[in-house]
């Protein structure tokens, strides 16, 4: 099993299950349901403080996001395409959008229902967790953070981690702005 971590607005289920979504980097609009994970739950958080544009630490105070751990069964490499894009795609702002659409369109013309791309929200080296040893809590090393994305409707199993809260201050600065 996999799990994966994404926020959604608390007043509604944490997968889409319709094509009735806004369109985003690896989906055009009416192409759902699609579903994005990220691997570490800073880069869930760094995904929404991205796309919502905040930067300060002080507009962290009005946000109100729910995060999820969910569970999917192991997907084979073969069956995850990882697109072969350049660099400034990958990472750009909404303008790089129709580029990202088209390569996850592809691939699912060939039937693939997961993508796997770098995370577009976490700056280089971000998506590093924290270990309890020796005896004080400290950073691990460095590491990339990763997106998931579903295509299709999917039955995966939730766990609410936070109702209603805002990220950690200190994933502000983790953040690779849109603008």
């Amino acid at each position: 099993m996999v799990i994966g971590f994404r926020h959604c607005d608390p007043r509604y289920p944490f997968l889409w299950q319709t094509a009735e979504q806004p369109a985003a980097r690896w989906h055009g609009a009416g192409e759902g349901p699609v579903n994005y994970f990220a691997d570490t739950p800073n880069g869930a958080w760094a995904e929404f403080l991205r796309h919502e544009c905040i930067t300060d630490v002080a507009d962290l105070e009005g946000v109100r996001r729910s995060l999820w751990a969910v569970e999917w069964p192991d997907v084979s490499a073969a069956d995850v395409v990882q697109p072969a894009l350049p660099t400034s795609l990958l990472f750009g702002n909404e303008g790089s959008y129709a580029a990202c659409q088209a390569a996850a369109r592809l691939a699912r013309t060939s039937a693939q229902a997961w993508l796997k791309a770098p995370s577009a929200a976490l700056l280089p080296g971000q998506a590093r967790g924290w270990t309890a040893a020796p005896a004080l809590a400290r950073e691990t090393s460095a590491r990339e953070g990763w997106v998931w994305v579903h295509y299709g409707p999917c039955t995966f199993v939730g766990w609410l981690v936070v109702e209603a809260g805002r990220p950690p201050a200190v994933v502000v600065a983790m953040v690779r702005p849109l603008v």
